[in-house]
């Protein structure tokens, strides 16, 4: 398995050196940007992402169920890395700058095997996770773990398949243990909206009663409706038919009453 794309002929090779050369002709500050970028940059943007997504998904009528879709998304990126553990150690293939000479090396003591990308797993797996709750922030996260992909081979860090091994691991753990997280998630977040610090899955809403009894805008709504307490009888009482008799409406008995005394 360590002989995977060693061949100077291989695609694999020979894209990483058309987008490592870029590398070579770019300025230095362009580098020590794409560095930044590739090695925190994006898995802070990612970050970033994934609290505005949240802030947005606490106000849906179904914020349990979105915000349970966002939590998944960071989970999904952790399974993903510990899977590729073994995955390294059984492909081991070396960095390529460990084979091949005439790379721009821009991160030094990469010491650890090269398939599959952590970065690209990571990055892809939140993306798509992200995807699974808000599609259009979903398609942000995607596009930036793609770049993430990029900045890989341009540093020469990774092979081109590296990176795409790590985005089909990303993904895949991203989609096929989706519904798991989702039963289990939802129900969590549900019981957490109805706690004391429900406001992290779901924004009160206006009119809603609060714990312990309803607040005083509540008890204005209901004066609204039906009246001052005590006085249920402006409204009328319930008719035989079930509908609440007009105000005024003589009572049963005292129709009764009437018709003896007319006889």
């Amino acid at each position: 398995m360590a002989g995977l794309a060693l061949d100077g002929s291989n695609p694999d090779v020979g894209l990483l050196y058309e987008v490592n050369g870029l590398a070579k002709d770019a300025p230095h500050w362009v580098d020590q940007l794409m560095e930044y970028v590739g090695e925190y940059g994006i898995i802070a943007g990612l970050a970033i992402l994934c609290l505005v997504a949240w802030w947005g998904a606490r106000k849906k009528s179904d914020a349990p169920a979105a915000v349970a879709g966002l939590v998944w998304a960071p989970l999904a990126a952790g399974i993903a890395l510990l899977a590729n553990i073994p995955i390294r150690e059984f492909v081991a293939r070396p960095r390529p700058f460990r084979d091949h000479t005439g790379l721009q090396v821009l991160v030094a003591g990469k010491n650890d095997f090269s398939f599959v990308s952590d970065h690209a797993t990571l990055t892809m797996a939140v993306g798509v996770g992200i995807f699974l709750a808000h599609r259009k922030y979903g398609l942000v996260g995607i596009a930036l773990a793609l770049l993430e992909g990029l900045c890989r081979v341009y540093m020469g860090v990774h092979y081109p398949t590296d990176v795409i091994g790590g985005f089909a691991l990303g993904t895949a753990v991203a989609l096929l243990f989706a519904p798991l997280a989702q039963a289990l998630l939802v129900p969590l977040m549900k019981a957490i909206a109805t706690s004391r610090v429900g406001a992290l899955v779901q924004v009160p809403r206006a009119g809603t009663a609060h714990a312990g009894g309803a607040g005083k805008g509540d008890g204005a709504a209901v004066t609204d409706a039906f009246g001052p307490a005590g006085a249920a009888g402006a409204v009328g009482a319930e008719g035989p038919d079930g509908f609440p008799e007009p105000p005024g409406a003589p009572r049963d008995g005292r129709v009764n009453r009437d018709k003896d005394l007319a006889a």
